[in-house]
């Protein structure tokens, strides 16, 4: 459960600022970023979560982001989205962490995106950018059966140019 839980995500393709003004997912995530945040598992103490992450935007459109996670207590791994619009403000795409597709939405500067995970537990994380267009928040809640088992509060920073 735990290495499923640690997310951040990511988008879709160049056209993503006209279906959200304010909010451009595919540029916000397209060169490096770090996140911060805490991860509370139902039942157990929140941890420190912090995510690297490097994307890319490939001939197709399609946004590659490769992150590191690490979570107090483990061994950091690696995870890889594929994100790409489909449709004004709709994203379709995957995530190693998923066991199905990942689908996103824009709502205003809010991007949704869920996805099934393993156990039968299904993530829903809102991505919300600040004023400032350098950060986002990214707020997650992993449910099963309906009830929410596991939350990630974190702020997303782009680095550099």
């Amino acid at each position: 459960l735990l290495p499923l839980l640690l997310a951040v995500p990511s988008s879709a393709q160049n056209g993503a600022a006209a279906a959200a003004p304010g909010f451009d997912p595919i540029a916000f995530f397209t060169g490096r970023t770090i996140g911060a945040g805490r991860l509370k598992i139902s039942l157990r103490r929140a941890r420190a979560v912090d995510v690297q992450g490097e994307g890319r935007v490939a001939a197709d459109g399609t946004l590659i982001l490769r992150q590191t996670v690490e979570e107090a207590g483990r061994d950091p791994r690696r995870r890889e989205w594929r994100i790409r619009q489909i449709a004004p403000g709709r994203f379709a795409g995957t995530l190693t962490d998923a066991t199905g597709p990942v689908v996103g939405e824009m709502e205003g500067s809010r991007l949704k995106l869920s996805y099934p995970m393993k156990g039968g537990m299904r993530a829903v994380q809102w991505i919300e950018a600040a004023p400032d267009g350098r950060s986002a928040r990214n707020r997650m809640r992993v449910s099963r059966l309906g009830v929410v088992v596991a939350r990630l509060d974190e702020t997303i920073r782009r680095i550099g140019a």
